[in-house]
């Protein structure tokens, strides 16, 4: 899932300062997972504002609202009410749909509420990591599970720095070492032989580095 925390309150009160009418909007998925933009914290945000204006003498009307997702038209039409009747869109999506938000709504404007982080698992309760760095070419099946794009901070792929302690990383000691776990998970799996082939190094034009990407399904265009 897409992780992100919210921006600093002192960040948004000044985001918001020049509206009289905004609608603080929730997104129903990624971020209410990780506590970030789902309804309970549109509700929390929206009565910190409402009293931080108030100190500031300082006249505005905060409107309440959350869908289920951000980055998908048929959502996204469910807030056009709202949005009409306020000055400004405070978004609580991660960037992907705050975009989204800001396309489809073309005259209004669209501000973020939250910081997107990376894309990541939840490891327990208010803990999450970063797995994926979305970067198009999965060698997953390769390296057991593990992505050394990711998580390994030199971004390593034929075998690991030897500078590792412990299974620690060597740049990060609270970081497991990803070596260490593909190893781990290969030999778990016997599939040691995955690492006899050199793997080249990556072509990057398949990630960001290759300028913004486009996903087409031939077989769902109507």
């Amino acid at each position: 899932m897409i992780t992100g925390s919210q921006k600093p309150i002192n960040e948004i009160i000044e985001l918001i300062e020049p509206y009289k009418k905004v609608l603080i909007l929730g997104c129903g998925t990624c971020v209410k997972t990780c506590f970030a933009g789902g309804e309970d914290e549109v509700a929390v945000l929206a009565s910190a504002l409402r009293l931080s204006f108030s100190k500031m003498a300082r006249s505005i009307r905060i409107e309440e609202q959350t869908i289920e997702r951000q980055c998908e038209n048929e959502f996204i039409q469910e807030s056009a009410s709202g949005i009409v009747r306020n000055d400004a869109i405070l978004s609580l999506a991660c960037g992907a749909g705050v975009q989204a938000m800001a396309k489809r709504f073309e005259k209004e404007v669209v501000l973020p509420g939250i910081n997107t982080t990376f894309i990541g698992i939840q490891e327990g309760p208010g803990v999450f990591t970063e797995e994926c760095s979305g970067c198009g070419n999965c060698e997953l099946g390769t390296f057991g599970g593990v992505c050394p794009v990711t998580r390994c901070s030199k971004k390593l792929l034929n075998g690991p720095c030897g500078g590792s302690q412990n299974g620690l990383c060597e740049i990060d000691p609270n970081t497991e070492c990803a070596w260490h776990k593909i190893i781990e998970r290969l030999s778990t799996l016997g599939q040691m032989d995955n690492l006899k082939t050199y793997i080249p190094p990556k072509n990057w034009n398949t990630s960001l580095s290759g300028g913004p990407r486009k996903l087409i399904r031939e077989d769902h265009i109507i």
